[in-house]
């Protein structure tokens, strides 16, 4: 396993201690009115008894008398120079799906549906609105080939899928999300399992069809968001409680990343002279091999203009999907309907799992319940860190060396399952 630290990374805990200390800010994670900067309390009395000795004291009490009212400037070069407000002051509500603000607050709680979709060479790429998704895992799921668990909520995407077989470790990754499972069957334990109580949507053509393009061959099983809808509506699905990733609001990243990209450390007190145009990542490129085929590896390259991560295969060939925005097209061919478009998530998480092959030896077993070693890439950097998952009902929680829990950036998520015989490099 490849580990790399870099020294010019500041953690959010430095961060905010600093704008605490400059700025009488409030730490991240919590919403507060904005305090009343001290430089702008003015002494009523002593300044009456200055007025009164305008007289004798002349021009240079009236020096004195404006130093003392006059409002402090340095402290203010964040918010002002790099024209940035503080958030939680105007009742936003986030996504607890992405940690996105929400136009509508009454959506927070809409129903999310977790797809299970397949990235075999065998017909299956490029998928069709998986950029839609909030929330991606990735793992083997048989023989070295990897597939999706893609968690959506509100999708609006016209075209889904494929749609593959569900596995026990997707279906404990889905739990916390409440959603509806959607799969065209599944390994024998994750069926049993999925019967107990899940919302369960398995191969169904009133909810789903079958695409016609021969490439495709055994991947052409897909949905639309109006099926989906559709389907929770017959069965009385109106909401889900979702439990998400501890995520920072869009300010707070955009606080850390303003300093965790400098190629120096900015001074936050007073005004800089750099160029906060010019900031460089820390980590520019990741490479996740799963210690199988090279065909299911992938790299991700950083964007500091999008702040995403620009995911390709190992080959190099460009992680490309269909992007099909519209209510209903109709069962369609996405090749037909939608446009080609490169995956692209704000954050890519690689958890390290203890993973092995199951005893028919093709399917595998993962360990997704206890704790690994992870890193989270976000904001241009790396971070080491400690996943937990206590329970199938409990969501993944990231802890750093001081056993502080981690917030995500907001945005959609890529996860990866990395065996612990696989590697990270950054």
């Amino acid at each position: 396993m490849q580990e790399k630290s870099n020294p010019n990374t500041i953690s959010d805990q430095d961060l905010a201690a600093a704008f605490a200390k400059s700025n009488d800010m409030p730490q991240p994670g919590k919403h507060h009115k904005p305090k009343k900067d001290s430089a702008h309390r003015i002494n009523l009395p002593l300044i009456a008894l200055i007025v009164g000795c305008l007289g004798i004291l002349g021009g240079a009490t009236m020096l004195i008398l404006s130093f003392i009212i006059a409002p402090k400037t340095k402290e203010t070069f964040l918010f002002d120079d790099l024209n940035l407000t503080e958030q939680g002051t105007d009742n936003i509500t986030y996504n607890a799906l992405t940690g996105e603000a929400l136009a509508d607050g009454t959506t927070s709680n809409a129903p999310v549906y977790c797809i299970q979709v397949p990235n075999g060479t065998d017909g299956a790429r490029p998928q069709a609105g998986l950029d839609q998704a909030g929330v991606v895992f990735e793992a083997i799921a048989e023989a070295g080939i990897t597939r999706f668990a893609a968690i959506y909520q509100n999708p609006s995407s016209a075209i889904i899928g494929p749609i593959r077989s569900l596995r026990i470790y997707y279906l404990q990754w889905d739990t916390p999300f409440d959603c509806t499972i959607v799969h065209a069957g599944g390994s024998g334990d994750a069926l049993a399992a999925v019967s107990q109580g899940y919302r369960d949507l398995t191969e169904d053509y009133t909810y789903m069809y079958r695409g016609t393009a021969l490439g495709r061959r055994w991947n052409n099983l897909f949905t639309t968001s109006s099926y989906l809808r559709q389907f929770n509506a017959n069965h009385g699905f109106e909401s889900s409680n979702i439990k998400g990733f501890k995520r920072m609001t869009p300010t707070e990243s955009e606080h850390s990343r303003i300093d965790t990209l400098a190629i120096e450390k900015l001074d936050i007190v007073h005004p800089t002279s750099k160029n906060t145009s010019e900031l460089r990542p820390a980590v520019a490129n990741i490479s996740l091999s799963l210690g199988g085929w090279p065909d299911f590896n992938v790299n991700y390259t950083y964007d500091s203009a999008s702040n995403k991560y620009l995911r390709s295969y190992a080959s190099g060939q460009p992680h490309e999907i269909y992007a099909c925005p519209g209510e209903d097209l109709g069962e369609r061919n996405p090749e037909e309907a939608c446009t080609l478009t490169q995956m692209a998530p704000s954050v890519v998480v690689a958890l390290i799992v203890n993973e092995r092959r199951a005893s028919d030896n093709y399917h595998e077993d993962i360990d997704v319940i206890g704790s690994g070693n992870a890193y989270i890439f976000q904001n241009g950097t790396a971070l080491e860190a400690t996943w937990k998952k206590p329970s199938k009902d409990d969501q993944i929680v990231f802890l750093n060396s001081d056993g502080q829990e981690i917030s995500l950036a907001p945005g959609q998520t890529f996860v990866t399952a990395v065996p612990s015989y696989g590697n990270v490099a950054f």
